[in-house]
């Protein structure tokens, strides 16, 4: 499997639950490697251009209000696969769908207060990536 790169977030809820090192172990338990980090508050003007995508569908507002709620830690993982091994690792979006052992299995509270957030696909990640970190800020691992 190629080495990849995919964007992961740690959404409000997981950062108001102090449960932030519980799901890093999990990615690192993985394979997955952190090669970049930081925490912020996400604007209005920053969550909607982030979820864009999801403009017109009817979740799309309390997504956005969820998101600026709280503080969120981004970071970049990488490692073989890591697109789909992070989407394995998180678990369905509901987390009554996923399956156990999951991060949103084990850890959400509800589909809308699922804890993470993770790319879905190479093009996504790249855009996910460049949204919230310049590439000299990723630190790649060379062992």
């Amino acid at each position: 499997m190629p080495v990849e790169r995919t964007l992961s977030i740690v959404k409000p809820d997981g950062v108001a639950r102090n449960i932030i090192g519980d799901v890093y172990r999990r990615f690192e338990q993985a394979g997955l490697r952190i090669i970049a980090a930081r925490m912020l508050q996400l604007s209005q003007a920053d969550a909607e251009a982030f979820y864009g995508v999801h403009r017109e569908r009817p979740f799309y507002k309390d997504l956005v209000k969820f998101m600026t709620s709280g503080p969120v830690i981004v970071q970049v993982l990488e490692g073989e696969g890591a697109i789909a091994k992070n989407r394995d690792v998180m678990g369905a979006t509901d987390p009554k769908k996923a399956t156990l052992g999951t991060i949103r299995a084990d850890l959400a509270t509800s589909i809308d207060e699922n804890v993470v957030h993770g790319s879905d696909a190479a093009d996504t990640a790249a855009r996910e990536i460049a949204f919230f970190f310049r590439e000299t800020e990723i630190c790649p691992r060379t062992r």
